[in-house]
């Protein structure tokens, strides 16, 4: 059994954002973060763990549109055809896959809920397919809040922002343009679904510390609000843990 008892969804967080916006560098700083702390993480990659049908969608990037595979680096850019590709054909196609993935994420959660890790952490969520459509269609609008009511909110979702030309210049594989409008999506999703909570485009070490004080204030409430002893020491120790050499305090 996990010696901080029975975990809430409070302890179950997301990252989203637009390729090349530090989503895995802010995961793994958090990882190490609570593991220090005694926390037992489990880290669920969206595309590889909840995502189903992926055969279909990779013949569909490499087969139909020709789009390289593999990760876009400075020194190796790529470009890949796959989500950037938004005429109606693949768009109902996404329709269908995103109501399966949406099951599938529900499914993670309980799974998820059941475990004996003390934390969740999402690699990606529902939440990064909704902005790969047009929200300001009407009625792709009303199949997302559709997905909404599917999809469990989680304790916190976190949408990095993140300029476009500088996230393209680290993860260069769709062209500027659509990065543009993928972030501008991700915007419309996050105003749409209420759930997300924004951090703005900083550096590395100011983003890890803005998510690291919305983790204590989180943690703290959920302790406050009747968890385990486990639990309250656990909170405890993240609230008197330094930060750079300072004492951090939990966001509002």
């Amino acid at each position: 059994m996990s010696p901080h008892g029975k975990k809430s969804a409070a302890n179950i967080v997301s990252f989203s954002g637009i390729d090349g916006a530090g989503k895995s560098t802010q995961i793994e700083a958090l990882q190490t973060y609570l593991k220090d702390i005694g926390f037992q993480v489990v880290t669920i990659r969206f595309w590889d763990d909840v995502a189903r049908l992926k055969s279909i969608r990779e013949s569909a990037g490499h087969t139909l549109f020709k789009g390289d595979k593999g990760v876009g680096t400075p020194d190796a850019p790529i470009t890949r055809k796959d989500k950037n590709v938004q005429s109606w054909p693949m768009t109902c196609i996404r329709l269908v896959l995103y109501f399966i993935d949406a099951v599938s994420a529900r499914n993670a959660v309980k799974n998820a809920l059941r475990s004996d890790a003390d934390f969740i952490i999402f690699d990606r969520y529902c939440y990064d397919e909704m902005a790969n459509l047009n929200l300001r269609n009407g009625l792709l609008r009303k199949y997302v809040l559709l997905l909404i009511a599917i999809v469990p909110a989680l304790g916190r979702s976190y949408l990095l922002d993140a300029d476009p030309a500088q996230a393209r210049e680290r993860k260069p594989e769709y062209p500027l343009d659509f990065v543009s409008r993928n972030r501008a999506a991700y915007l419309d999703m996050c105003n749409l679904t209420g759930r997300m909570t924004i951090i703005s485009s900083m550096n590395i070490d100011e983003v890890r510390r803005e998510i690291l004080r919305y983790t204590i204030a989180d943690l703290s409430t959920s302790s406050h609000a009747g968890g385990d002893n486990g639990s309250r020491n656990a909170a405890r120790r993240v609230e008197t843990k330094k930060l750079d050499g300072t004492h951090t305090h939990p966001a509002s």
